[in-house]
Order: structure tokens, then C-alpha cells, then sequence
């Protein structure tokens, strides 16, 4: 019994597979061959307004020739706008440094001021250290002579009493 059956089996898959077989057949006889040149006009394939303004679809390009062409030009353009951006960015990194720079120069200013105000200062100081050590030399001076003047008389007596 089982053996009667597979037999069936088989002839009934046998006949399936023949009759799909002459269907591919009946199908490829109908249509024309991959190389040669179709008779019917192309598809056409209308330009989404995200396409950039400087690309154009010539006549008689294919619906996939169109179609890749507008995803190559698009990716190159979100490339551009990143560049752009990049830029942009730049620009903005510019005007940052440009305040930086502002800034530096006012405190140079300030600093320029206030190495000004130390150098006054120390000009003053050293005034006023050569002023004191002038009244110094003064009063070792005079402390001199009044001792000169005090030891004098004294070595006088001396010479007066030998």
C-alpha cells in the first residue's frame, strides 16, 4: 500500500512540475529577449522638489538611470550641505576668536596700565631711597664734624698740657 502510494505521488508531482514548466515556457516565447531593444517609450519619472536646481533629467534616460542619478546627486548635496554646515561652523569659531582677541587686547591695555603705575611707583621708591640715603650721608657728615670739631679741642688740651 505505501509503495502504491508513493508511486501516485510521484506521477501527480511529475505531471505538477511539466504543466509549470510550459508555463515558463509559453511565457519567455511572448516576450522579447533581454538584449534586444524594447519597442515601448520608458517610463517617465517625475523630478521630486528636493532635487537640486543645478542637475536636469535628459530625454531618454531610463526610470533607473533617473532614479540613481537623483540618489547619487542627493547624497552628494547632503555631503555639500555638511560642508556647508562645517563652514559655518568656522565662520561662527572665527567671530569666537575674534572676541577672545578683543578681550586680550583690553587687557593688554590694562596691563600696559598697570606695568605704567609700577614703574611710577618704583621710580618714587627710588627717589625716594636716593633722597634718604643723601640726608644719610648728610647727617654721617655732620655727625663727623661735630665730633672733629669735638675732638679737636680735646687733642688741643693734650698738646696744651705736654
Amino acid at each position: 500500500m505505501f509503495l502504491k502510494e508513493l508511486v501516485m505521488a510521484q506521477s501527480t508531482t511529475g505531471q505538477y512540475l511539466t504543466d509549470i514548466e510550459r508555463e515558463i515556457q509559453t511565457e519567455l516565447r511572448t516576450k522579447p529577449p533581454v538584449n534586444e531593444p524594447r519597442v515601448s517609450d520608458p517610463p517617465t519619472v517625475r523630478s521630486p522638489a528636493t532635487m537640486p536646481g543645478y542637475v536636469e533629467h535628459r530625454e531618454g534616460v531610463t526610470e533607473i538611470g533617473k532614479l540613481s542619478a537623483e540618489a547619487v546627486v542627493r547624497e552628494y548635496e547632503a555631503a555639500a550641505k555638511e560642508i556647508e554646515a562645517m563652514g559655518s561652523d568656522l565662520v561662527e569659531q572665527a567671530r569666537q576668536c575674534e572676541r577672545v582677541m578683543a578681550e586680550a587686547l583690553d587687557a593688554t591695555g590694562e596691563l600696559k596700565e598697570v606695568a605704567a603705575r609700577y614703574r611710577t611707583e618704583a621710580k618714587r621708591v627710588f627717589d625716594q631711597i636716593e633722597n634718604y640715603s643723601v640726608v644719610v650721608a648728610e647727617v654721617r657728615k655732620t655727625c663727623t664734624e661735630l665730633r672733629d670739631k669735638i675732638a679737636v679741642p680735646t687733642a688741643m688740651d693734650k698738646q696744651k698740657k705736654k
